[in-house]
């Protein structure tokens, strides 16, 4: 069992057209509950403002809820945009999480803001003199809180100082991965969603990583989008939520998440279908040995040492169904097998 190719969960808690945040959030603790049973490593929130359709914008909160519905898995955040928070808020409410929950609570940090420039400034009104360019800055900020106070260190996060967090540098691009491989820090590409630059970036991450006392080795978990189900047809028509909620944000009209269609991708116009061909390149649709042929084949590509699955889909119980075809695969698929395949 420890030699298993470890998955783990991406959840945006989606709030469904004609559903409830409250709902979302329920869903949310049922997928953790359900992904823990199916062996999956960890449970990451990702911390979205300003979307009709996400409902995980207090993520700290959302965290604590999942991680005491739970027992085991590992609970956290994928990510925290760090520049709409103070590092000592942020060390404060995870060394918090840490203490209720020790040894299961990562903290995953993005540069970007996860929302508009409007929201972002409503989120922090008074940013850094840097912005976001002072990331690399506050990161450090942010760990130093979880070290042991020194004599004379006026300010300690407390909760915080002295617990156990580890923490993942987020990105999309190369600037991440060069954080990440500076600070000797673990990193977790959005290839989800922004798959452009991912072989570059592991590239980059993986020949420029310094060792530090966190990681003494580079580690890197790839997002990957799954629409698992009994048939290629079946999982194709789940996936229009997914194309819809893209094709919506691209043309500023965020919604909930919509029901699937028939037939959608006929309906668009052709940068909208390249558009999405782009964006959802990482991405597995279909039967059970469609997802596999599809998972182990990115991962072989790719050498990950983890895959970090999402599957925004509008049905609850047929959401739950493609993460279980998607674990069924990780339980046959070996670390080792996926080290020989690379």
């Amino acid at each position: 069992m420890q030699d298993r190719f470890p998955l783990s969960v991406l959840d945006l808690a989606p709030i469904v057209q004609g559903g409830t945040a409250g709902q979302a959030l329920r869903n949310s603790l049922d997928l953790a509950q359900h992904a823990e049973r199916w062996g999956y490593h960890r449970f990451w929130l990702a911390e979205h403002h300003n979307i009709p359709g996400v409902a995980s914008a207090a993520t700290s909160v959302l965290i604590a809820h999942v991680a005491g519905g739970t027992s085991t898995i590992r609970v956290g955040a994928g990510g925290i945009m760090l520049p709409n928070h103070a590092p000592l808020m942020i060390a404060e409410q995870f060394g918090t999480l840490a203490a209720l929950f020790p040894g299961r609570i990562d903290l995953g940090l993005g540069r970007a803001p996860g929302s508009d420039q409007v929201t972002a400034h409503a989120l922090r009104r008074t940013l850094p003199p840097g912005g976001v360019d002072s990331f690399p800055d506050d990161v450090q900020e942010l760990m130093a809180y979880f070290r042991e106070p020194v004599p004379g260190q006026r300010v300690r996060a407390v909760p915080g100082a002295g617990e156990e967090v580890p923490v993942w540098i987020l990105g999309s691009s190369l600037y991440g991965a060069q954080l990440a491989a500076a600070l000797g820090l673990p990193y977790a590409f959005a290839s989800h969603f922004a798959p452009a630059m991912m072989m570059q970036a592991i590239q980059v991450y993986r020949e420029r990583f310094q060792p530090s006392a966190q990681l003494d080795r580079p580690y890197v978990m790839l997002g990957f989008n799954v629409f698992g189900a009994e048939t290629d047809e079946h999982a194709r028509f789940l996936m229009t939520s997914m194309q819809q909620a893209f094709a919506n944000l691209r043309r500023g009209r965020p919604t909930p998440l919509q029901p699937p269609v028939e037939n959608y991708e006929e309906q668009l116009a052709p940068f909208e279908r390249a558009m999405l061909s782009d964006v959802l390149a990482c991405t597995a649709v279909g039967a059970p040995e469609t997802v596999r042929a599809s998972m182990e084949a990115f991962i072989a590509r790719t050498g990950a040492d983890e895959l970090m699955i999402t599957s925004q889909i509008y049905d609850h119980a047929a959401r739950l169904r493609s993460y279980e075809i998607a674990a069924d695969v990780g339980a046959s698929l070996s670390r080792s097998e996926a080290i020989a395949a690379d």
